[in-house]
């Protein structure tokens, strides 16, 4: 063979090689790239609300005693509470995992905005649990607690970070006028959104007060439409009242700056019937979640309304889905571990459940 064919069939050779290697390796970047497209198909698919709760040793996320924060209406620790299995279980989702809750990296990618919860005592109660996570995290951090807006906005500012972490008290979230008649509750007016709107993270809830009655109820009269009653079903007045915010929300919110989470409803445990037990009629012995990833009684009717209502929605709206796994924990209200002494299984130990909420909604903002 002359020198000539032999330089072409080594040409050849090499062209084969490099040609073999270079299909070898996009190959390898096409298993990388379509591994992280599944990874994050099944990620996406993952409903994060949907699991069971789990022992889980390294638990809780915080000392409570270390927390300067909490109220005592939560303060199960404090006072007296002799049991602490209900702060050592962690919810699993079914299909992926929950990403463990980082508080400097939230104070870190929301440096110099704002997160506020919007709501009754409920957003009272996960609020002092966000506080005390962060606060857990970054216990150095300069911390500033204020009163704003004639004390309608409580705020604690991480200085370092420039975090405000806020909370509106609103019942209904919808307005309620002291009128000539007396207090009318309007369904169809909310005026505090113009407070809200511009706030980075809105987590807004409401529901506990829906059905009070008597010297409970925080309104005399009700106007929708433009019309005056005295009562009106109470599962049709939320749903006008949610249906009222969704369509403040579309209409005022900016979503690409602002994102809008909304927390589901929050069970209570006073019959225990509703867990398999007849006869019992309060939380007070309850030391286990119950033992099962679905609650006996299913959801309430108020969880499928705001469902309903978010699905309507144009802008996005993040249902914090919190119900289903709260029914399961009968073991984590304060009972009469609180500083009133008084029988509580609507509320829920700080620390406790509203830490996994929190965790819940750190999923949601990194996501």
């Amino acid at each position: 063979m002359g020198s000539r064919s032999r330089r072409s069939c080594s040409f050849l050779v090499a062209g084969f090689v490099i040609f073999s290697c270079i299909c070898l390796a996009n190959g390898s970047d096409f298993h990388r790239q379509k591994s992280r497209v599944d990874s994050r198909k099944q990620h996406s698919s993952c409903n994060v609300y949907q699991g069971r709760w789990v022992y889980d040793e390294s638990y809780p996320l915080y000392d409570s005693s270390a927390c300067p924060f909490i109220r005592k209406e939560f303060d199960c620790h404090k006072y007296g509470r002799p049991d602490h299995l209900y702060l050592k279980y962690r919810w699993q989702p079914s299909n992926c995992q929950l990403p463990r809750f980082d508080g400097q990296d939230l104070l870190n990618r929301f440096k110099g905005k704002k997160i506020m919860f919007v709501g009754d005592s409920v957003s009272l109660n996960h609020w002092q649990s966000l506080i005390c996570m962060l606060h857990a995290a970054a216990p150095n951090s300069s911390i500033i607690r204020q009163e704003l807006n004639n004390n309608s906005i409580s705020a604690v500012t991480f200085q370092d970070y420039e975090v405000s972490v806020m909370l509106f008290h609103s019942l209904y979230l919808v307005d309620v006028d002291d009128e000539s008649i007396g207090r009318v509750l309007k369904l169809n007016s909310i005026r505090d959104g113009n407070l809200w709107k511009d706030i980075d993270v809105l987590v807004f809830n409401t529901w506990l007060w829906w059905y009070r009655r008597g010297l409970k109820q925080q309104w005399d009269y009700v106007e929708v439409d433009g019309k005056i009653l005295k009562d009106i079903d109470r599962m049709a007045a939320f749903r006008t009242a949610l249906t009222t915010w969704a369509k403040w929300v579309d209409s005022d919110v900016d979503t690409r700056r602002s994102k809008v989470i909304f927390q589901g409803i929050s069970p209570s445990h006073y019959n225990g019937t509703d867990w398999n037990e007849p006869g019992v009629r309060n939380c007070s012995r309850e030391m286990m979640p119950f033992n099962g990833s679905v609650y006996p009684t299913g959801l309430p009717q108020a969880a499928y309304v705001v469902k309903e209502v978010i699905g309507s929605m144009k802008k996005p709206v993040h249902l914090l889905d919190i119900t289903s796994l709260s029914q399961l924990r009968k073991d984590a209200h304060p009972s009469s571990y609180n500083g009133f002494k008084g029988m509580d299984c609507t509320h829920w130990c700080v620390a406790g459940l509203p830490d996994t909420w929190n965790q819940l909604l750190y999923a949601a903002l990194i996501s």
